[in-house]
C-alpha cells in the first residue's frame, strides 16, 4: 500500500569496482560491483524498469591538470544529448576552484558553459566525492528523460 520510491543503480568507468545506488531525493549508496547481483535476489521488493536505461559513453581527455570527458547520452538505441564533465584534478573542494573551472570551460564551450551545479549549494566547503559526480549525472539524465516526455507539436 506504500508508494514506491525510485532507486537508480549507476556505474562509472572511473570506478569499475563500485556501484552507486541513488535514491529519489535521498542519499547515494556506494557499494561494491556485486550490488547488481544482490538487487536481482531482492526482485520481490524492487521492480526493475529496464526501459529507462540511459547511459553516457565517450572519450576522456587530459589537458595539464584538467580532466575532460565528452560523451553521447543514449536512451536505448538513440542518442539524446551530449555530456561534458570537467574536473580540475588538484582541487578536492569544488567551490574553491569553480571560477577556474568556469574559465576553462568557457575557452571551449563559449556561451554554452553551464552555471554552478545545484549540488554545490548544499556542499559549500566539503570534499568532493565520486557520489557527487553521480548525483550530477542523475540530474542530467532526468532532464533528458523529461525532454523525451514532452509531446512534439504537429506541423500543419
Amino acid at each position: 500500500g506504500q508508494t514506491g520510491k525510485l532507486m537508480y543503480v549507476m556505474h562509472n568507468s572511473e570506478y569499475p569496482l563500485s556501484c552507486f545506488a541513488l535514491f529519489e531525493n535521498g542519499p547515494c549508496l556506494i557499494a561494491d560491483a556485486n550490488f547488481d547481483t544482490l538487487m536481482v535476489k531482492l526482485k520481490g521488493f524492487f521492480q526493475n524498469a529496464k526501459a529507462n536505461k540511459i547511459e553516457s559513453r565517450g572519450t576522456r581527455y587530459q589537458y595539464c591538470d584538467f580532466l575532460v570527458k565528452v560523451g553521447t547520452v543514449t536512451m536505448g538505441p538513440s542518442a539524446r544529448g551530449i555530456s561534458v564533465e570537467v574536473e580540475y584534478c588538484p582541487c578536492v573542494i569544488a567551490n574553491d576552484c569553480w571560477n577556474l573551472l568556469m574559465e576553462f570551460m568557457q575557452s571551449f564551450m563559449g556561451n554554452h558553459t553551464p552555471g554552478i551545479p545545484s549540488m554545490f549549494g548544499t556542499k559549500h566547503d566539503s570534499i568532493y566525492s565520486p557520489a557527487d559526480t553521480m548525483v550530477q549525472y542523475m540530474e542530467l539524465f532526468n532532464k533528458i528523460r523529461k525532454q523525451q516526455q514532452v509531446p512534439v507539436a504537429g506541423i500543419r
